[in-house]
């Protein structure tokens, strides 16, 4: 490690020995971050995973009503089934801070109450297969949100985790000790000036003492 291109006298060692003091306590600090930046995204990962297997399972069950039920109803009623919507929704955007990360929070919002009706369409024409996959994919929404949401969460820690990460590595492994080698050899180099000159004040004292004799 480079040494820095200081001068070395006491007041310049005091100087970086406060640096070295401030540095230390934001190394400290940094670390305790990252871990529990780490620990909060590997919670994250987890509830991705979880959300993310719910999701295709009910996506699959909702696939597999409707593969049902098509087999079995004239594609004109299925036209007809889904022709006019109940409800109209939108998606509402907000934010929550976590760790000084700005995070998404994605939730659907219904313009009017929702309908209590839970189908657009009479049962004469169409089957139970078909209800039932219109219940499961009906639910898909806020967990596709929810998923969404975690994703972009985890991405994000995940970029914070690799800037704290080098940020904690340049005081651990270039700062720091940079500071600590050039404390030492200013106070090396005190040292040896001191006993110089100690060398030298001891030679005249001998000086003098001789001559006086």
């Amino acid at each position: 490690m480079a040494i820095m291109n200081v001068n070395p006298t006491r007041m310049e060692m005091s100087r970086l020995q406060s640096r070295l003091s401030t540095a230390s306590r934001g190394h400290k600090l940094l670390k305790d971050k990252q871990d529990e930046l780490v620990r909060q995204f590997t919670k994250l990962v987890k509830q991705n995973q979880d959300l993310r297997k719910e999701m295709e399972e009910t996506l699959q069950k909702g696939m597999q009503g409707y593969v049902l039920a098509s087999s079995s109803i004239p594609d004109y009623v299925l036209e007809e089934a889904f022709a006019i919507p109940l409800d109209k929704v939108t998606l509402d955007v907000q934010s929550k801070t976590v760790m000084n990360i700005e995070m998404p929070v994605l939730n659907e919002i219904y313009d009017d109450e929702k309908s209590e009706d839970r189908f657009s369409y009479g049962f004469m024409a169409t089957t139970s297969e078909l209800d039932l996959s219109l219940n499961n994919l009906s639910s898909i929404l806020p967990l596709m949100l929810k998923l969404a949401e975690i994703e972009k969460s985890c991405q994000m820690m995940a970029d914070e985790i690799e800037r704290t990460r080098r940020r904690v590595n340049a005081l651990e492994y270039m700062m720091i000790p940079q500071l600590e080698e050039t404390i030492d050899y200013i106070e090396r180099t005190l040292d040896e000036s001191e006993r110089a000159t100690l060398t030298r004040l001891i030679k005249s004292i001998d000086v003098i003492e001789a001559g006086e004799d």
